[in-house]
């Protein structure tokens, strides 16, 4: 059975979430925020979080993007569209055929989607 990159914690998800929470701390600090201004400019309780988060030890929920965005002064198509390559490589490699896709012995040279482990 195929194991959705957003669901357990597989070393490749873990290490997808690692990349995440780097890109999204080089973000944070990019436009001079700190882990509590932005856990309250995206409504979360706890700074903690934004720390879980950016350490790889949790991820944004899809419901609060917009929040994210908006707060790391990005658009929001562009700010999902980056989440998603860590979040979600294979759908995003679909979406947006990004280079280092294509998979060996395709033979008509068609992209395919990264190989994940599968459970």
């Amino acid at each position: 059975m195929y194991s959705h990159p957003q669901h357990g914690g597989g070393e490749e998800v873990k290490e997808l979430r690692r990349q995440a929470g780097a890109w999204l701390k080089s973000r944070r600090t990019e436009v001079g925020l700190t882990q509590r201004a932005l856990a309250e400019a995206v409504g979360l309780e706890y700074y903690t979080m934004v720390s879980m988060i950016e350490a790889g030890r949790g991820r944004i929920p899809p419901d609060s993007y917009l929040a994210w965005a908006a707060a790391l002064q990005m658009q929001p198509a562009e700010f999902v569209r980056t989440l998603m390559q860590f979040y979600d490589p294979i759908t995003h490699s679909i979406l947006f055929g990004e280079a280092g896709t294509t998979a060996p012995g395709d033979g008509n040279g068609e992209k395919q989607a990264p190989r994940f482990r599968v459970v």
